[in-house]
């Protein structure tokens, strides 16, 4: 029975105690709105540079209402400055919140910022400027809130001041100065003049630190004006001393925007020390003072006319020498047609013993081309010398002699196979090349016994494949600078590349065109060293088929392929150092000097071929090689800067590439390396030291290489020392180091044989070197270093000084580029003085 009962009451008490629970529930909810409704809302109307000094708890808060008038032909801001006066407020910091018409501004104070591992720095004086929504009224007053509150039940006293900034517009050329801090961020408004397309907006300092950022933004709320937010949109960089940044009209629909300046919390962007790590992760870390001086100025940039001027001014000088091409050509052709009439028709021979010369059997009637290349080349001797040369009966035996002989000699090689494997491969062949090469005193006769038409052809593919190397480089660099020229446009973030900002003047989506623009040089000039030497193969060429003497057994062997590649490489090298300015950074410095290390390794090639063409690397060895130094140009610009194990590595490979590539030299080839190397190393040394003290047979040889091991390895032991951080320079330097002293050799061995500069050679190695001197200058003037951080770089940064268009690293493309082609000029005449010389009388050194 009493069970029943308990069966029967249990659904009761179970609805009891639910409804006993939502009761419950229900008192405490009114109990804590009860509670809420206790919290005191005090609003205060305020009014402009006053200071309100007042008490917060999580009991109270307090409003202040402001009202001001605003127009829309003028603009000024407002600023509200915070200060916590009471300890230990880390803990419940007090919240402001700023409600305007169109915007609302928060902020805590103490503020809390964020650096590097999480480091937190507290700042308890805030200083921040109200964003200013726009009006289309004439004049309209204006209201906004400051909502004071916290959730510490103890009370945190404050100060509160509301003032107007006068200056927050700022006018063109006229220069404001202001003090910022990472907590007191500063922004002013500057709006673009009638006329005005484009500005220079620049901030400068006396101070490097603490490190800031300059920022440009559009005219909207809210303005991010902290460390932390800074980045987020429009256009920043970072500073020390110097920050410029160029901003054109068409990019802020409302003609106008603000120029935000902010110091960060820490220095290490800029280059600056980093602070110590925190011992405990949530530790608060004193920043110091960390107030900055800064000026700010906005300019005008330059107009369309002056790019236009600058376009002109860069056309016109390449142009000219296009145009003085032209001049000397003609000149050249007109004496050399006096020449040819001199020669055909001499002054002490009657009209009938001119007639029965030209009709004496076995001399063809001369043409102008067939004595064209004679009588450029023959200005070592004087007219009359050439006349009574032309007159004697035993000269035209002599030239009858030899053009029978040339004739057979063509035949002969008609029937023969012309695959310089085919020639080198024979035994006795090979037996005659280790006598002819290890003679004491060679002639250019020696070293020019293959097939003209093999060589030729191997001499061909250096420039085949300089133009399939280029083709296949170029294109994925230009796609590469365009990406990173959109990364920039579209971030804003402009410490990706490293312009000289005081000088970088945009066209379309390019930063800096006038940097683009000035490697034009590059390109042009390359062109036209084409043309001269294509013009120069056309007469060889037609030579040859006359079976001309002069060009088939006179002076250094005429093989144009090298040059060709040397052309194609200076414009190989406009076109990519353009694509390195498009963003200049140590990622794709490489861009600017691969083919500076082609066009120093051609150099040297060229020089070496010129005595001994025979022996030559072919292109697919000297490419290899070059490709190798390139290798290891992107080795060190990525692992070189303080790794002292790269360093170490590279040291060791370049004094082991010396020394090899000086027993070739010395030896001419004829060396192996072999299992049996150090066997013969260690017999040389026995027979040559130890058993006799007998000198080098090649002296002249020894005296190049031994320099030239001196220079390399000094190289080695100062990259070594000094760990360079610019590496890409480090190695350009050694390749221009060794293609000076073989070039000072050539010139030093050329003159002490007894042969002579020419005129045009003469004046084009002066000129040259007159202008690589300038060119020098205008190089170390350094406008910007990716060596150091973006803000440190800028520091470097100097104005235009031509045409307020190119600054001194322009007018290095410009120099640098006609000293290249006037050293290609230099190479190209330098033995036009042996062009009427046998060779078996030209000495090889």
């Amino acid at each position: 029975m009493v069970l029943r009962s308990g069966c029967k009451f249990g659904p009761v008490l179970v609805w009891f105690r639910l409804g006993y629970v939502v009761l419950l529930w229900l008192c405490v909810t009114h109990l804590r709105c009860a509670r809420a409704e206790t919290k005191t809302v005090v609003q205060k109307d305020a009014e402009f540079d006053v200071t309100y000094n007042d008490t917060v708890t999580s009991d109270n808060q307090t409003i202040y209402a402001f009202n001001h008038t605003v127009s829309r032909n003028k603009t000024e801001g407002i600023r509200v400055t915070v200060d916590v006066l009471s300890e230990g407020a880390e803990s419940s910091p007090i919240l402001f919140v700023v409600r305007q018409k169109q915007a609302v501004l928060s902020f805590q104070v103490p503020l809390i910022l964020r650096g590097l591992y999480q480091r937190k720095y507290p700042y308890a004086h805030v200083g921040r400027t109200l964003c200013q929504p726009p009006t289309r009224s004439l004049t309209e007053t204006q209201y906004f809130f400051v909502d004071v509150s916290t959730l510490s039940s103890l009370g945190t006293h404050y100060q509160l001041r509301i003032s107007r900034v006068d200056s927050f517009t700022l006018h063109t050329d006229k220069k404001f100065s202001f003090t910022a801090s990472p907590s007191q961020p500063q922004y002013f408004k500057y709006v673009f003049p009638d006329g005005v397309d484009t500005v220079i907006v620049k901030v400068n300092s006396e101070m490097t630190f603490p490190c800031s950022v300059m920022s440009i933004q559009d005219i909207q709320c809210p303005v991010y004006d902290l460390d932390n937010n800074v980045a987020f949109i429009g256009m920043y960089q970072t500073m020390t001393k110097t920050a410029a940044i160029t901003v054109q009209r068409k990019d802020f629909p409302s003609n106008s925007f603000y120029v935000v300046v902010v110091v960060k919390t820490e220095d290490e962007a800029c280059g600056g020390p980093l602070r110590f790590y925190p011992l405990r992760p949530d530790e608060l870390i004193d920043a110091g003072n960390r107030s900055k001086t800064l000026d700010v100025v906005v300019s005008p940039a330059i107009s369309s006319d002056v790019y236009v001027m600058g376009m002109l001014f860069c056309l016109g000088i390449f142009l000219s020498f296009y145009l003085l091409t032209f001049l000397v050509a003609c000149v050249e052709n007109k004496r050399m047609h006096r020449r040819r009439e001199g020669l055909l028709n001499p002054a002490d021979m009657s009209p009938a013993e001119t007639a029965s010369l030209l009709g004496k059997p076995g001399v063809t009637p001369v043409s102008p081309y067939e004595y064209g290349s004679f009588v450029d080349n023959a200005s070592t001797l004087s007219s009359e010398a050439i006349t009574d040369s032309i007159a004697s009966d035993a000269n035209y035996r002599y030239m009858e002699r030899s053009l029978e002989s040339v004739a057979g000699r063509s035949r002969h090689e008609s029937l023969s196979s012309i695959e310089e494997d085919d020639y080198d491969t024979l035994a006795d062949i090979d037996s005659d090349k280790n006598i002819v090469r290890t003679k004491k005193y060679l002639c250019v006769s020696d070293l020019a016994r293959k097939d003209k038409r093999v060589l030729s052809k191997k001499y061909q593919i250096y420039f085949w494949n300089i133009v399939t190397i280029g083709v296949f480089y170029a294109l994925p660099v230009i796609q590469l600078v365009i990406t990173y020229q959109t990364v920039v446009n579209v971030t804003g973030n402009q410490d990706i590349c490293y312009y000289n900002f005081l000088c970088a003047h945009p066209l379309g989506n390019l930063s800096a065109f006038n940097n683009i623009l000035s490697n034009l040089g590059y390109v042009m000039l390359g062109l036209l060293f084409l043309l001269i030497v294509l013009q120069r193969d056309i007469i060889h060429s037609r030579a040859l088929d006359r079976n001309d003497l002069n060009a088939l057994e006179c002076g250094i062997p005429k093989h144009f392929g090298l040059f060709y590649a040397m052309g194609t490489a200076l414009m190989m090298e406009g076109l990519l150092s353009a694509c390195y300015h498009v963003c200049p950074n140590y990622t794709n410095f490489q861009f600017d000097t691969s083919f500076m290390y082609m066009i120093a390794g051609l150099c040297v090639l060229k020089l070496y071929q010129k005595r001994h063409p025979d022996i030559n690397a072919s292109a697919y060895t000297a490419y290899a090689c070059l490709a190798a130094v390139i290798f290891f140009s992107v080795l060190g610009v990525v692992f070189g800067k303080g790794n002292m194990v790269f360093w170490i590595v590279f040291s060791v490979l370049h004094i082991l590439a010396t020394m090899l590539l000086s027993t070739q030299l010395y030896y001419m080839g004829r060396w192996r390396l072999n299992s049996g190397i150090l066997r013969r190393i260690v017999y040389v040394i026995y027979t040559d030291c130890i058993r006799q003290c007998s000198g080098p047979m090649y002296i002249d040889r020894m005296v190049l290489l031994v320099m030239g091991n001196i220079v390399n390895w000094s190289l080695a032991a100062y990259g070594l020392l000094k760990t360079p951080n610019d590496f890409a320079s480090y190695l350009l330097a050694i390749a221009i180091c060794n293609l000076l002293l073989y070039f000072a050799f050539y010139i030093i061995m050329k003159l002490r044989s007894g042969e002579r500069i020419q005129c045009m050679a003469m004046v084009c190695i002066l000129f040259t070197a007159v202008v690589w001197g300038f060119a020098l200058f205008f190089f170390f003037q350094g406008l910007s270093t990716w060596q150091k951080t973006p803000a440190e770089s800028r520091e470097h940064n100097r104005d235009c000084i031509v045409l307020s268009f190119f600054d001194d690293h322009d007018i290095w493309h410009f120099l640098s580029s006609i000293a290249m082609f006037g050293s290609f000029l230099v190479l190209l005449t330098m033995d036009d003085d042996l062009d009427n010389v046998q060779r078996d009388k030209i000495f090889v050194f």
